[in-house]
C-alpha cells in the first residue's frame, strides 16, 4: 500500500478519513449499501483492509463515523438557521431546503443508512443519538419560538412534534436516495406540509343559519 504522507499524525488521519469517505461515496453510486464491505472500501481508498480497523471495528461503525463527519457542516448550518432572528415559519422552510439539498450527496445520505440497515447493537440506537439528532433539536427550538411569537399553535409535546416532523424530512430524503425524486420536486410540498401542520389556525365564524 502506498503510504499517505502528511505533516502530522492528525493530518494523516484526516487524509485517511477523506479517502475512506470518498471511496464509500463512489461505491454507493455503483451498488447498494448492503453489498459493500470493508474490503471494497479499503481497495477503493487505496488502503490495506487492516488499516480500516484502526478507524472502526466493522462497517456499521465506520459508516456511523463517516456520517457524523460528513454531516457536521450541514448540521451546523441547520443549527445556525434555528438560532437566526427570522420568523419561525421562514426558518422552518430554510431548514427543510438545506437538508433536502444536502441529501443529494451520497455521503450525507449515510445518515439514513445505519437506521435502514442496522443489525445487532445498532438496532437500539435512537435517531437523537446519531448525527441526525441535531435536526429534531433545531426544529424543537424553532417550534418553541413560533409558539411564543404566535406564529405556531401550541402543542402538548414539543420534542415529540419536532421528532415526528423531522421524520417527514427523513422520508423525503429516503425517496431521493432511491432515485425517485429530486430536491426541487420535494422542497415545496415538504415545506407546506410541515409549516401547515404547525401554523396557528384561525377559528372560522359560523355561517348564517
Amino acid at each position: 500500500m502506498p503510504r499517505i504522507k502528511a505533516p502530522s499524525v492528525e493530518a494523516h488521519h484526516e487524509l485517511v478519513w477523506q479517502a475512506v469517505t470518498d471511496a464509500l461515496g463512489e461505491l454507493l453510486t455503483e451498488r447498494d449499501y448492503e453489498s459493500i464491505n470493508l474490503g471494497h472500501i479499503a481497495a477503493r481508498a487505496g488502503l490495506a483492509r487492516n488499516t480500516l480497523y484502526n478507524y472502526a471495528s466493522d462497517k456499521t461503525s465506520l459508516v456511523l463515523a463517516i456520517a457524523e463527519r460528513t454531516s457536521r457542516p450541514v448540521l451546523a448550518k441547520v443549527t445556525a438557521i434555528a438560532d437566526a432572528p427570522e420568523p419561525a415559519a421562514e426558518r422552518t422552510r430554510q431548514i427543510i431546503s438545506e437538508l433536502l439539498h444536502a441529501f443529494t450527496s451520497s455521503t450525507f445520505r449515510l445518515i439514513l443508512q445505519p437506521a435502514a440497515a442496522a443489525t445487532g447493537p445498532l438496532d437500539a440506537v435512537d435517531v437523537r443519538e446519531g448525527p441526525f439528532g441535531a435536526v429534531p433539536d433545531a426544529m424543537d427550538k424553532v417550534i418553541r419560538d413560533g409558539i411564543r411569537s404566535g406564529e405556531f399553535r401550541a402543542v402538548d409535546d414539543v420534542p415529540l412534534t419536532a421528532w415526528l416532523l423531522s421524520g417527514i424530512m427523513r422520508t423525503a430524503a429516503d425517496r431521493m436516495t432511491r432515485g425517485q425524486l429530486r430536491p426541487d420536486d420535494l422542497i415545496g410540498p415538504v415545506q407546506d406540509l410541515v409549516v401547515g401542520a404547525l401554523a396557528q389556525t384561525t377559528p372560522t365564524s359560523p355561517g348564517p343559519a
